[in-house]
């Protein structure tokens, strides 16, 4: 428990670490408020032991530790207000956008905004299909088209061991969705084989081709866009540290874990702050990640968010993480609607 002085003072101290990157001694404190060194060294003792705030070996000042953090960007941030003025990073973010371009978009507007790393999850493919096409594009080579309850259309070619009548090919997708619309693949796969024996061999080949291709589609990982990793070798505590650095870009080049954060974030309601050293999901003491999920028509599809060190501007950074979501959300729902 902390009574509303030594609230004041650790508010104080994370902002003023935030802002100059130094550890915040008792003398600086002392400037802000009416009260005593002494006063202030006895408060900022209790604060140690209770684990918010910690002195770094070359110096007398204080500085926040994860649990620090993590109660102030709980119950003393004030988020600001954030103008996003039109820019060339907005353009794609416009609601005539594709969805590729627009979450390309939201990336690079995220780190341009925050001078940080900005990512986005794309949203996962649809497990289940609205209908298929295939269509004859020379001896022995199909165009298997995949389009989704959503709209959203994917494309593989099948190499058969026989040629295929575009008569022969509109019967085989009519038979295919009349039968499977509304399915995964993976039900398809399972219950194909039964049905498989009212065809003739011919066409039992061509339906496999097509179920291995959708599955191929279907089980593909999320796409996740990274844009201005580079601009952390700016950050003095990061690139001061190589052990630091080795781990804070192994999270961009292995992406498991950031893949296992985002989806966390895909399941949670409006921006989430994940701090590193508090939260088991950042690989790394000093990287914070704010994230913020974005839809379609009201349905989450995906997430996207910010990584930075922990000593950063959480009340500018919360705003800007929420308004792009709802930038790509609108871009996002448009291009469906107009599609639909």
């Amino acid at each position: 428990m902390m009574d509303e002085r030594a609230r004041a003072l650790l508010k104080a101290l994370i902002e003023r670490y935030i802002d100059d990157g130094q550890p915040v001694g008792s003398r600086t404190l002392s400037k802000m408020f009416d009260l005593s060194p002494a006063t202030i060294r006895n408060v900022m003792s209790d604060l140690e032991e209770l684990g918010l705030i910690h002195s770094p070996h070359t110096s007398a000042g204080r500085v926040p530790t994860p649990r620090g953090y993590r109660l102030f960007v709980d119950t003393m941030l004030s988020a600001q207000t954030v103008e996003l003025l039109p820019t060339t990073d907005m353009r794609d973010l416009q609601p005539a956008s594709d969805p590729g371009r627009a979450i390309n978009a939201a990336a690079l507007l995220l780190s341009n905004l925050t001078q940080f790393a900005g990512v986005v999850l794309s949203p996962r493919r649809a497990q289940v299909f609205r209908q298929v096409e295939f269509i004859r594009l020379s001896e022995k080579r199909i165009l298997l088209i995949i389009v989704t309850p959503d709209g959203d259309v994917q494309n593989r070619i099948l190499l058969t061991p026989r040629d295929y009548t575009s008569t022969s090919l509109i019967e085989a997708a009519n038979f295919f969705n009349h039968n499977f619309a509304g399915k995964s693949f993976a039900d398809v796969r399972l219950n194909l084989s039964r049905d498989l024996a009212q065809l003739q061999e011919n066409m039992s080949r061509l339906m496999q081709a097509a179920v291995d291709a959708g599955a191929e589609v279907a089980e593909e990982l999320e796409n996740v866009v990274i844009s201005g990793e580079r601009k952390l070798l700016d950050v003095n505590e990061l690139a001061s540290d190589m052990d630091r650095l080795r781990k804070t870009f192994s999270l961009f080049e292995k992406k498991t874990d950031l893949l296992q954060l985002l989806d966390v974030s895909n399941r949670a309601q409006g921006v989430q702050i994940y701090i590193g050293g508090d939260s088991s999901l950042v690989p790394t003491e000093d990287l914070s990640v704010i994230t913020a999920p974005y839809g379609v028509d009201g349905r989450i599809v995906g997430t996207l968010g910010v990584i930075g060190p922990t000593r950063m501007a959480y009340e500018r950074v919360i705003p800007i993480v929420d308004i792009t979501s709802r930038l790509l959300s609108n871009a996002l729902s448009h291009h469906y609607t107009e599609r639909s």
